[in-house]
């Protein structure tokens, strides 16, 4: 028997659009045991339940995976627990692929490198950022270049985080419709200079220029603000209470502000009150990413 466990993820941070993300203190957690059956169980209903254990999304992926190494999926049952909503841009897909190649890699004794592993959960979700910062753990940035993801993960970034997730869902492919399919070279540039700086503020540990350029996003935050209730206010509210920046978390319809070390607790409550319809959270950063605990047998 083992336990798989895997962070939510928000990505397109700021200006890091489909590069940047980062993994958060929520979890999809999947304990797993040999057994003469296949058997997925839901404990909780963030996850509706799949009445054919082959039309689960992480059986898929584990099969897919499996088929790669002409290996067999030895059936086994797998209690799903998970803290992470769906289709709010906290990276449910990407956790549970995660999940689903680790479940392969460990029925299967593939033994695959992080970097196969974040190769396959690329070449499933199509994008590497969400993928990255659940499996890696810690703020990632990552390339896709053809097929091939380069990536590298930051050292530990200080700060907290408060996450407004709203009780409505937006879906992925809606969010991207309302971006433009090309930009001037030079409004490219500004774009790109924007993000190189957030990047090399959060390296040198200023969290208030960090928050700034991400505040500064050029690249998709303005063409999706109006898909988003309370966009403006949510950013404007976080400020005044000393957040660093607010920014769209992934596709939205969730938002995410960096916040002073210490400071989580203080301000998601304030912004509960002032957001009754959304559940206001303060997270951490998950520094570790996908872990998986063997149980020895008694």
């Amino acid at each position: 028997m083992f336990t798989i466990t895997v962070p939510a993820s928000s990505a397109n941070i700021g200006p890091g659009f489909d590069s940047a993300g980062v993994a958060v203190s929520r979890y999809l957690t999947l304990d797993v045991e040999r057994a003469t059956n296949w058997k997925f169980t839901h404990t909780t209903d963030t996850i509706p339940e799949v009445s054919n254990y082959e039309d689960h999304y992480i059986y898929k992926v584990a099969k897919t995976v499996a088929d790669w190494h002409d290996a067999l999926l030895p059936p086994s049952h797998v209690k799903m627990t998970s803290e992470i909503p769906l289709a709010r841009g906290l990276g449910s897909s990407a956790s549970a692929i995660v999940a689903g190649i680790e479940l392969a890699n460990q029925l299967c004794h593939l033994h695959l490198s992080e970097k196969e592993k974040l190769d396959y959960a690329v070449r499933i979700e199509g994008h590497p950022d969400n993928v990255a910062a659940a499996l890696l753990g810690g703020f990632v940035v990552t390339v896709k270049m053809g097929e091939e993801a380069t990536y590298k993960k930051l050292p530990a970034i200080h700060t907290d985080l408060v996450v407004y997730i709203p009780n409505f869902e937006l879906k992925t492919e809606d969010a991207r419709k309302v971006l433009p399919t090309e930009f001037e070279m030079k409004d490219a540039a500004t774009a790109s200079g924007v993000s190189n700086l957030m990047i090399s503020a959060l390296l040198t540990g200023d969290y208030e220029l960090a928050g700034k350029m991400m505040e500064s996003d050029l690249f998709h935050e303005s063409y999706r603000a109006k898909l988003i209730p309370n966009y403006y206010e949510i950013r404007s509210e976080a400020r005044k209470l000393g957040a660093y920046g607010t920014v769209i978390s992934g596709a939205g319809p969730t938002m995410i502000s960096f916040v002073a070390n210490g400071q989580g607790v203080n301000v998601a409550q304030t912004m509960q009150e002032k957001l009754p319809n959304y559940e206001v959270v303060a997270l951490k950063l998950d520094e570790t990413g996908l872990r998986t605990k063997i149980h020895e047998h008694k």
